[in-house]
């Protein structure tokens, strides 16, 4: 499985840019999305930027990402709804 990881451009040299996202650095093929200035967000899939994101967006994902990571290392205590708070505020308005 691939899980998509949001990374922000730190440096744009043409089609490959040096991103940062949680706790790492990698050379990131730009190809998909075209060229993108320093502090814009991306998808990152197996070193390929496939979607520009909003800061917004990256935020979100980054929150779900936090959600699993701390599941999968047994976290009893993880507060689901926090991490997918757009999730739980668009199940609630739907139900009610």
């Amino acid at each position: 499985m691939c899980i998509g990881i949001p990374m922000q451009v730190v440096e744009s040299h043409g089609f490959v840019a040096r991103c940062e996202g949680r706790g790492e650095s990698a050379d990131v093929n730009m190809l998909l999305v075209g060229p993108q200035e320093p502090g814009t967000w991306i998808l990152n899939f197996l070193g390929s930027a496939r979607e520009v994101l909003s800061a917004d967006d990256a935020s979100k994902i980054n929150a779900a990402l936090d959600a699993l990571e701390a599941v999968m290392n047994g976290d009893e205590d993880v507060d689901i709804d926090a991490h997918f708070a757009d999730l739980a505020e668009r199940e609630r308005a739907t139900t009610h």
